[in-house]
């Protein structure tokens, strides 16, 4: 009997890498070239007296609100020409990133044949962690500030859960984040269970968009806080369960499992050993074991109820080890 189960297992195995590979070829064949315009080149390169020329080459950067005066100001202060240089250092050539993005809406059109390949635009801001990339139709915008590497000595005051995601290996599930803000339908309901299902969705965009990425790197774990979520599945589910509050809309939840944060809170003594949003985690689990005990498309994952994905996902956490 154990022999037919291994055979089953290495034909599904077999089956689902040479679906896989059937997908890269067609992804491959997929005509994508993405224009890269360089603002923060075109702005810190720039004299006072070219800031016009600039800001007629860039008009979607500039406020009207603001005066020349500030931009100016900008444009010369130290401290901002000091992480100029520091972006410069590790982004003067972009033609790797760009390749990697190209690749990376090659994936896209496969799956969502009608979104709007963009034009790229580097920029750096004021570090803004919740905006680190923005797509927008025709745009994507991508703040380099913020993607200098964990250790730079420009993050210091910000808390370490942070900045183990200001890194370039980051870049890509930020931009699949700010795409799935435009193609994710909000849920309905504002319970726990689908506010953890409708990121489950987002990271599934992940597994497929990005297939030579890590379970870590999609959500932006380490290795370590990964292995915590997979050794206390079953332990999370029970107390999701035992508490009553996936069906709970209690306002504190999505700060305790769903929102970044330094560590999720159960309020055990536990809570400073877990990382945080594991709520997305276990969400993610049930939209794989949805995806994978019923034949439906992206398309139709991303427009399904929460509640029906959670009845027909056949979700069973894996035993603590």
């Amino acid at each position: 009997m154990r022999k037919y189960i291994y055979l089953f297992a290495f034909g599904f195995l077999f089956f689902s890498c040479d679906k896989q590979s059937k997908i890269e070829r067609a992804v491959e064949k997929i005509p994508v070239t993405m224009k890269v315009h360089r603002f923060e080149q075109a702005f810190f390169n720039a004299t006072p007296q070219e800031l016009p020329k600039v800001k007629a080459e860039y008009p979607d950067f500039f406020p009207k609100e603001i005066p020349d005066a500030a931009w100016i100001e900008k444009m010369q202060h130290p401290q901002w020409r000091d992480l100029y240089q520091e972006v410069e250092k590790k982004y003067k050539d972009f033609g790797t990133q760009q390749t990697e993005i190209e690749d990376l809406f090659k994936h896209i059109k496969y799956y969502f044949p009608t979104i709007k390949v963009p034009q790229i635009y580097t920029a750096i801001g004021e570090m803004d962690y919740l905006n680190k990339s923005i797509y927008a139709n025709d745009k994507l915008v991508i703040a380099l500030e913020l993607y200098l590497g964990k250790d730079h000595k420009f993050y210091s005051e910000f808390p370490a859960y942070l900045r183990q995601n200001f890194e370039e290996r980051q870049m890509l599930p930020d931009i699949v984040s700010s795409l799935s803000y435009r193609i994710l339908p909000s849920p309905k309901n504002k319970d726990l269970l689908s506010l953890m299902i409708n990121s489950g969705k987002e990271l599934y965009l992940k597994d497929i968009l990005l297939p030579n990425y890590s379970d870590a790197e999609r959500i932006g774990y380490t290795d370590k806080q990964v292995k915590w979520c997979q050794e206390n599945e079953s332990y999370m589910w029970e107390y999701f369960i035992s508490n009553k509050l996936l069906y709970s809309t209690e306002s504190k939840l999505p700060n305790r499992f769903i929102n970044l944060a330094p560590f999720s809170k159960f309020y055990l003594e536990i809570d400073n050993e877990t990382p945080g949003r594991v709520g997305q985690w276990v969400g993610w689990q049930i939209v794989r074991s949805y995806m994978q005990n019923n034949e439906v498309s992206v398309v139709q994952l991303l427009k399904a109820d929460p509640s029906d994905i959670f009845e027909k996902s056949k979700y069973k956490p894996k035993n603590n080890e």
